[in-house]
């Protein structure tokens, strides 16, 4: 741990990474308060479930990543169909707690809520050319092997590039906002895109896009293109990390994600990108 406080990262994520759980001389304790790291954002409980219901979840999270487009009567009978004896209102119960929803045009068969000030959707014919144009963030769902935990991401969608990126095991707003303050820390876009989730729709979250003077653009319901580029990403990290490793704890996936986004931006190259990483478009 000798010069840690030497070009330390800037993210509380990027921070966790620096954390060395076995080392022999300094306790975890004393390694978050060098490196300005609150030890409860450190130790992070998976949210939990029976066993058979995390199996659930592990079976939904998959077919959702290959079928977004499934709702709760399709993913009803998908798992009917694997042999699983399950009614729907397991199924939407889940479905929920994991926050997947169907991605597809839907009747608009109810009355808009009221407890948000609703946002446009900005992006419909725009081009997109240039890093810090346009930024988008959301929420997925990341499976432990005896819990799970819930990550949300800021991607620049010229670049690719990934700017943070947080966990929590609640669907709070706190950790959506944490992760866009740091984001926030490496410039600033002009318009931040959404969906109407609960979270990015707080007061907590919008108040830190209009003090920065950023115009606020909100998916419609149940469009599946409309935030494209953090999808894609999801996509990514759960096929190219997440499957392949099953995380036993919340610190295992917190370095494996850690590992992972930077690859991500550094490392892996995108035929999108003419075969150049996130990293390099993104700083020009």
């Amino acid at each position: 741990m000798t010069g840690l406080k030497k070009n330390l990262p800037s993210s509380n994520n990027e921070k966790k990474g620096w954390i060395d759980p076995n080392h022999e001389q300094i306790s975890i304790q004393r390694q978050c308060e060098l490196i300005n790291l609150p030890r409860s954002s450190y130790y992070y409980a998976p949210a939990t479930e029976t066993a058979y219901n995390l199996m659930l979840m592990r079976l939904l999270d998959e077919q959702y990543t290959k079928t977004p487009f499934y709702g709760v009567p399709r993913m009803t009978v998908w798992l009917k169909e694997q042999g699983y004896n399950i009614n729907r209102k397991r199924v939407e119960r889940l479905m929920r707690l994991m926050g997947l929803k169907a991605i597809y045009p839907k009747k608009n068969t109810s009355k808009a809520s009221k407890q948000h000030k609703k946002y446009p959707y900005l992006l419909k014919g725009i081009e997109i050319d240039s890093p810090n144009q346009v930024w988008s963030s959301d929420i997925t769902y990341i499976r432990l092997n005896k819990g799970f935990l819930y990550l949300t991401a800021i991607i620049d969608w010229h670049s690719r590039y990934i700017l943070s990126w947080e966990i929590s095991n609640t669907l709070d707003s706190r950790f959506c906002v944490e992760a866009l303050e740091n984001a926030l820390m490496q410039g600033k876009p002009e318009i931040f895109n959404t969906d109407q989730g609960v979270q990015f729709t707080s007061e907590s979250y919008t108040s830190v896009l209009k003090e920065n003077n950023i115009l606020i653009s909100m998916d419609g319901k149940g469009r599946a293109l409309d935030n494209i580029m953090i999808e894609r990403f999801w996509r990514s990290v759960k096929y190219e990390e997440v499957y392949l490793k099953n995380y036993e704890t919340t610190l295992a996936a917190i370095h494996g994600l850690n590992r992972y986004i930077h690859f991500y931006n550094k490392e892996r190259p995108h035929q999108s990108l003419n075969y150049r990483v996130p990293f390099s478009v993104h700083a020009g």
